[in-house]
């Protein structure tokens, strides 16, 4: 059954610096601060829906650093959604924050306010990475805040971005085995998009920063998804939505382009089989589970075309488990 999320959007005041990415109100469309009214019209128009599933539905609070803002605005915020918990309305609430807005005393808050899930942006776990994106906190706060998380009880999600400035692939691919050994639960995988009046944009105008083009961050989040799937980690979002680009300037931004991800995937699977097997050019039956039909044939017949041209006739059936012959 699908999980659900009533997103409300609490603009930056609560970041204590500006991320080399980020231009907040640019990123969520966002930029006046929700009320407790606000909250609460949210979850009454998603639960007005025919096909509303309460269990399966929590309200985010997203969009800043929830638990830097100011408390009783925090408080506010929280008592709010928490009507909704105790009614039944929604099953929890989901934060996203930093690492280094996590203590003991906010988790005590937390915890009695009906937050489930806690999202931290860590973006990286390489100091160097950190550090040249002014991020303003260090892998050693990450990992005490996920200790604390998880100690707590809460369902931890970890976000992380790639083609950060300084970063590489094999950067991007030790922060999420870092990221599994922490034990998120949850992941979201963010390309880095250049926005207009960002630390980036300055770099990118003098030829110091370049982003990742549409391949290399979709040959690299299927990477990471495959490491991901290995471990029984949850991602549950690979790329921003298209509301979420409105001042975008260059970067890996496509409209499907957790979609584009998810067909890469299923092609290194296929290479990786006819790679081990030795299998013999020629014709191929590739098996898919229920649904991946439209997937394993790529965008544009994109995976069919990169295997016809290395010999194969590949046709693609449904059924129980994934396989090649």
């Amino acid at each position: 059954m699908r999980h659900g999320n009533i997103s409300v959007f609490v603009p930056h005041i609560g970041c204590p610096n500006k991320c080399s990415f980020c231009n907040q109100n640019t990123i969520t469309g966002e930029n006046i601060s929700p009320t407790k009214y606000d909250v609460a019209k949210a979850v009454e128009t998603a639960a007005a829906h025919p096909n509303y599933n309460p269990q399966n539905t929590e309200l985010a609070f997203f969009g800043g650093s929830f638990t830097a803002i100011q408390k009783d605005y925090m408080l506010e915020l929280l008592d709010a959604g928490y009507e909704y918990v105790k009614n039944g309305t929604i099953s929890g609430i989901r934060i996203s924050t930093r690492p280094d807005a996590i203590t003991p005393e906010i988790l005590d808050i937390l915890k009695e306010n009906g937050v489930t899930a806690i999202e931290l942006g860590c973006q990286s776990l390489d100091d160097g990475v950190l550090r040249l994106n002014h991020r303003g906190h260090t892998v050693k706060d990450v990992e005490k805040a996920s200790a604390l998380i998880k100690q707590y009880g809460f369902s931890l999600g970890l976000q992380m971005m790639t083609g950060l400035y300084g970063d590489t692939d094999e950067k991007a691919i030790a922060t999420a085995k870092k990221i599994i050994a922490l034990g998120a639960d949850t992941v979201r995988i963010y390309p880095t998009l250049l926005l207009k009046d960002t630390y980036l944009y300055s770099l990118y105008k003098k030829g110091e920063y370049a982003p990742q083009s549409l391949e290399q961050a979709v040959e690299l989040a299927a990477e990471l998804l495959i490491l991901f799937e290995n471990s029984n980690v949850n991602v549950i979002r690979v790329g921003l939505h298209t509301v979420e680009v409105e001042g975008f300037v260059e970067g890996p931004w496509h409209p499907a382009f957790g979609e584009l991800c998810k067909s890469r995937v299923l092609l290194k699977k296929v290479l990786k089989i006819i790679e081990d097997k030795k299998t013999p050019k020629g014709d191929i039956v590739i098996t898919v589970p229920k649904g991946k039909i439209s997937a394993m044939t790529g965008q544009k017949r994109g995976n069919i075309l990169i295997l016809e041209n290395m010999g194969y006739k590949p046709k693609i059936t449904e059924g129980e488990n994934f396989s090649v012959e």
